[in-house]
């Protein structure tokens, strides 16, 4: 009795470890937009070894020596023509626009060991891409993580940067958690968005992306190939888009092009980061923060920018949420023109 016991208990669990193989390991399909380079697509070969996939927006009227680059979210931004459109009127006033797809998205090249998806190698491959331009300073426009990439590489070549515009900004690596529970002062109006991050990753979610991440991010390798991967980041983005707004049928439809490795393995970097605070704390560099009356990411991680530049300007933007030119694209490029203008 006890001996067919045990061979039904052993049956059973096998049978679980069967089931639990088949979701983990059998490939899954999404349903999702493929990527399509964004027409005018250039490309530089960086001393870093990185591919890069760039668009540039010629200035028009009467030029301005300091060019903008724009840095994209993620991590593992890519150019949209969306996001084209919308810095389009920064060219019409006089400065030329750079955008980039980050290495491993868009139109980039991949990377051979996921491991080198780093902070580091982010503001190295920025680095190389200024010298591309070649022009002295720049203008850094960081949306989200670009704007902790732009933190980042500010910090060690200040006099490379004019000026710094931060927009919805994600917290500094290495992460302070305890800003996190920092409330905002009431006069600022600040309001809790419909959807939240977690709520997207929750419905996007499955247990063969989980165990993917994982095993990703514990043994520096991958478990399934880019292509299923970036399809998952882009069924994730189109639940996680709803977060970013403060009316969530204004969301943007979400684009292939996102890179899942980069963003995973870059998040995952972050703790190893070298801290830029020490760099930052005699810093002149000048500073616009635009945040969103929505902002889905936590007040206190904006104070921390505030407290490091000195010479700084904070805008709250009523009626936006995380990506602040999706619903106030006026507002957006108006208070971005006045600050470059003075």
């Amino acid at each position: 009795m006890k001996r067919n016991f045990w061979r039904l208990v052993g049956l059973g669990v096998l049978l679980m470890l069967g089931i639990l193989s088949g979701i983990i390991f059998n490939p899954r399909h999404y349903n999702v937009p493929a990527f399509h380079q964004v027409p005018g697509t250039q490309f530089w070969s960086l001393t870093t070894g990185s591919k890069i996939g760039f668009i540039h927006i010629p200035a028009k009227g009467l030029h301005r020596p300091t060019p903008v680059i724009f840095l994209q979210g993620g991590p593992g931004g890519f150019i949209s023509e969306r996001r084209v459109n919308s810095l389009a009127p920064l060219a019409d006033a006089g400065f030329d626009i750079y955008l980039y797809d980050q290495a491993g998205s868009g139109s980039s090249g991949k990377l051979h060991n996921i491991e080198d998806y780093t902070a580091e190698r982010h503001v190295r491959d920025l680095a190389a891409i200024i010298d591309k331009i070649g022009t002295g300073k720049v203008i850094l426009l960081g949306q989200s993580w670009g704007a902790m990439l732009a933190v980042l590489y500010t910090a060690r070549h200040q006099d490379r940067v004019e000026k710094l515009i931060l927009t919805g900004p994600g917290p500094i690596p290495p992460i302070r958690v305890e800003l996190a529970g920092l409330n905002a002062p009431d006069s600022l109006h600040l309001k809790t968005p419909q959807a939240s991050n977690a709520e997207g990753n929750r419905k996007a979610g499955n247990l063969r992306m989980r165990f993917t991440s994982w095993y990703s991010v514990a043994f520096g390798k991958k478990l399934i190939p880019d292509e299923e991967a970036d399809s998952y980041q882009t069924f994730l983005n189109q639940e996680l888009n709803k977060s970013v707004v403060c009316d969530t049928t204004l969301a943007p439809k979400a684009e292939g092009g996102g890179g899942f490795y980069v963003q995973l393995m870059t998040l995952a970097s972050l703790s190893a980061t070298r801290d830029p605070r020490p760099l930052l704390r005699n810093c002149k560099v000048p500073l616009l923060e635009m945040k969103g009356q929505c902002d889905n990411l936590k007040w206190g991680f904006s104070t921390e920018y505030l407290e490091l530049f000195k010479d700084h300007k904070l805008v709250i933007v009523p009626g936006a949420g995380h990506s602040i030119s999706v619903e106030q694209p006026t507002v957006y490029i108006s208070t971005i023109l006045d600050f470059l203008n003075h």
